[in-house]
């Protein structure tokens, strides 16, 4: 058949291979799917980089030809500015949207407001014209359920009323977080940043960036922070806005089609998110470049800066918070720190580094649990009982009843003279006549002893119930749970101190700087430093930490104590265990993540980690011209590896290049549909010249050297892995070849790399599940 069709057109088969219909050359042009990657895969970094290389040097060359050319480019380099611009408003404009959503749902746990139903109880009160300044704390329009239904505010009736709806809307609130999550968007629970790093890294994970995943994660996480369960929004706010990037992305060909690109616009949406989720626009870039991206070159810094600074922008605009300001916990202190000072300062990051560490084998040991025995088939049942257990035990205790935020906010609160929270009942001195900002320290009154007494209680609450919310099926944050840890125990150290420094003001320590009558201690600031160190002891951040915290308060004058409070917590956490609470996700899911701050010291050689081992098969290859279509597709069907070196014959197994499976699979495919004569027997090519047909009944050979990788990343046997895992780290590799004079010998992949570093660990390999 082949040959009547090669003489019907009078054609010799040499001159049929090198005209101009050649159809054998077909792959020049660019065909579909090449180049894309399987899901839960990892890309090859410098294979995206060479591409969008040879694109950019296209599109220069062409912009000389013509204007229009020219215009076409300048558009291409605006690309990313605009994509960051697209990113910062829908970033901005969903947290604007969540945190307006998250008060009214919060409060209507408690109660309603009669004049208008969509306000909070806040809103609802500063806009009444009944509320007076001594009863500022009520409003006639705000009532709470009991009232609402029986008439009564008071009494034991009321109480029990008020108690079982605010446990009924809590249920209701995170069972319709779990069932949405559940039906819609399985990869919308969760905080998402240890998949945000491992997606970073160059893993694929199709879907957990989708427009699903974006509308059921705002909606879910709403009911969630609303139900009252020890999670914050801040980590989920990162994945949504990396949704947001991902969705911009597919605007434009340039990120679209390029992996490497589309992750560097991931990059910079990672710090939009956390600059909406704390109003923190340079701490937001501090946490992308510190904490979650793995390759952040100079050009993704300034554009996650204008991506965070927009994202701020459209946020101020919203105005969720009603105080014109970005900042969620504003806070205005009157008196300086002392030196002194800085010995609790120390003890609080000693407690926040102890914190994290328990948290972090707390609730791994959990999730783990979670996974391996039955638990974890029921999701919805254990977010229910979860609720329960949160709201029946919250209720009682009015620093645990309210949101999260608002008790972190009162915690960080200085008692001024306007003040009318527990926690500032002091007993005044009825001769003071001072300045109302400058109030001198005061004995405590039986406000504050029953104040600490709750907040004792509600810090032992939050530490064993935050173990057992992370982690579940529905969008959960550890930032605000673990603040309110360390502010809550901040607040107490800070009432102590305070009132040491009242009654003993003769003591050395406080004789230099505590006068009597003086304003010296300010308790809220211990519970900013506490705050601070017991999220640094969870994530082990620094940097980024010190500047969220002073951009989230305003205090910029306290950066000293939250940098000595941060570094100590980072200590003392890793002297219990390198790893902080992401990268522990990270390696409970069997991720391929390299960390670029894991230290590999042992003396191993590429020869012992390579693959083929002694006792395995040899190593399946192709070779340069003898290998047909059909034993390249039974190749294919009978493994499952990503690529195969292509050498010159079998014997010599000299390497000449390598070939990714899924373009082998697509160019086969596609040349059967497009390409006369192309059948099993057909032989693939991989050398430069034409191949001769012999004869003219002989079938049409396949010419696949466009596909061939000629420049693969190659180690000599005796590379130390110091070496190798190096290049892996900085390349960002899928796999590497062995060779020894030329002659290849074996093959090392991502996944051989972390498996021979979990053996070294003494952790178990098998537990690196994805290429």
């Amino acid at each position: 058949m082949d040959g009547d069709g090669a003489s019907s057109t009078g054609a010799t088969p040499s001159e049929e291979m090198n005209g101009p219909g050649n159809l054998m050359n077909f792959l020049d042009e660019p065909f579909p799917d090449v180049g894309t990657y399987e899901d839960f895969h990892t890309i090859d970094w410098l294979r995206e980089k060479s591409r969008d290389t040879d694109r950019h040097r296209k599109i220069t060359t062409k912009s000389k030809e013509s204007y229009w050319e020219l215009i076409k480019s300048l558009l291409d380099a605006w690309s990313g500015w605009v994509v960051m611009l697209l990113i910062g408003m829908l970033t901005g404009t969903l947290a604007g949207v969540i945190d307006l959503a998250v008060d009214w749902m919060t409060d209507l746990k408690e109660g309603v407001c009669l004049s208008a139903l969509y306000y909070s109880r806040e809103q609802c009160c500063w806009t009444s014209n009944e509320t007076t300044f001594d009863d500022r704390d009520k409003c006639p329009q705000w009532q709470k359920w009991a009232e609402l239904m029986t008439g009564h505010s008071e009494g034991a009736g009321a109480y029990v009323l008020n108690y079982f709806l605010y446990v009924l809307w809590a249920l209701l609130f995170s069972f319709l977080a779990v069932s949405l999550v559940r039906v819609f968007a399985p990869y919308a629970c969760g905080s998402g940043i240890p998949e945000i790093k491992t997606i970073l890294s160059g893993f694929i994970i199709r879907g957990y960036l989708g427009k699903w995943t974006l509308l059921i994660k705002t909606v879910t996480l709403v009911l969630a922070v609303s139900s009252g369960l020890s999670l914050g929004k801040e980590g989920p706010l990162v994945h949504v806005a990396c949704c947001c990037g991902n969705l911009f992305c597919s605007l434009f060909s340039k990120y679209s089609k390029n992996e490497g690109k589309r992750r560097e616009v991931l990059s910079a949406a990672a710090a939009a998110g956390v600059s909406v989720a704390f109003g923190a626009p340079i701490g937001g870039v501090l946490f992308s470049l510190e904490e979650v991206s793995y390759y952040f070159p100079l050009k993704t810094l300034w554009r996650s800066f204008f991506a965070a600074l927009v994202a701020a922008f459209t946020l101020r605009a919203i105005n969720p918070f009603g105080n014109s300001r970005l900042v969620l916990f504003y806070v205005e202190y009157h008196t300086p720190w002392y030196m002194a000072e800085l010995v609790p300062f120390i003890l609080l990051g000693v407690f926040g580094g102890l914190w994290g560490a328990l948290f972090i084998r707390g609730n791994i040991a959990w999730c783990r649990r979670r996974k391996t025995t039955l638990l974890g088939k029921y999701p919805v049942l254990e977010v229910i009982v979860i609720t329960g257990i949160t709201a029946v035990l919250a209720f009682p205790n009015l620093y645990t009843r309210r949101s999260t935020s608002e008790l972190i906010s009162e915690l960080f609160n200085d008692c001024g003279a306007l003040e009318s929270s527990q926690l500032c009942d002091y007993v005044n001195n009825p001769n003071m006549s001072r300045p109302v900002d400058d109030i001198p320290d005061r004995p405590a009154g039986p406000g504050v002893y029953s104040a600490l007494w709750q907040l004792a209680l509600a810090l032992i609450f939050k530490i064993v119930i935050t173990i057992f919310t992370f982690g579940m099926k529905i969008p959960s944050g550890l930032f605000i749970p673990s603040m309110a840890v360390g502010a809550i125990a901040g607040r107490i150290v800070g009432i102590a101190v305070e009132q040491m420094a009242y009654h003993h003001h003769d003591w050395i320590i406080f004789k230099n700087w505590c006068r009597p009558g003086a304003d010296c201690v300010t308790p809220g600031l211990y519970a900013m430093v506490g705050a601070a160190a017991c999220l640094g002891g969870v994530t082990r951040m620094t940097v980024s930490l010190v500047v969220i915290m002073f951009e989230l308060t305003g205090g910029l004058e306290y950066i000293v104590p939250l940098m000595a409070a941060a570094v100590t917590s980072k200590w003392v956490a890793d002297a219990f265990g390198k790893e902080g609470i992401y990268e522990s996700h990270i390696q409970l899911n069997g991720y391929p993540y390299l960390d670029v701050r894991d230290e590999f010291t042992h003396r191993t050689l590429a020869t012992d980690v390579m693959r083929p081992r002694r006792s395995e098969p040899p190593l399946a290859v192709l070779t340069q011209d003898s290998t047909t279509v059909e034993d390249v597709e039974t190749l294919i069907k009978d493994t499952d590896y990503n690529g195969f070196p292509v050498v010159v014959s079998r014997e010599s197994e000299r390497l000449i290049g390598f070939v990714q499976r899924r373009e082998l699979t697509v160019a086969i495919k596609t040349a059967r549909q497009k390409q006369d004569g192309v059948v099993s027997s057909s032989v693939v090519y991989f050398t430069e010249d034409n191949p001769q047909v012999a004869e003219a009944c002989d079938p049409q050979p396949l010419k696949l050297r466009r596909i061939l990788n000629l420049s693969p990343f190659t180690v000599t046997d005796h590379t130390p892995m110091e070496t190798v895992v190096d290049i892996f780290r900085k390349l960002g590799l899928r796999q590497c070849l062995v060779t020894r004079s030329g002659r290849l010998l074996g093959i090392i992949t991502k996944k051989d790399v972390l498996r021979h570093m979990a053996q070294m660990m003494n952790q178990d390999p098998e537990s690196i599940m994805f290429n």
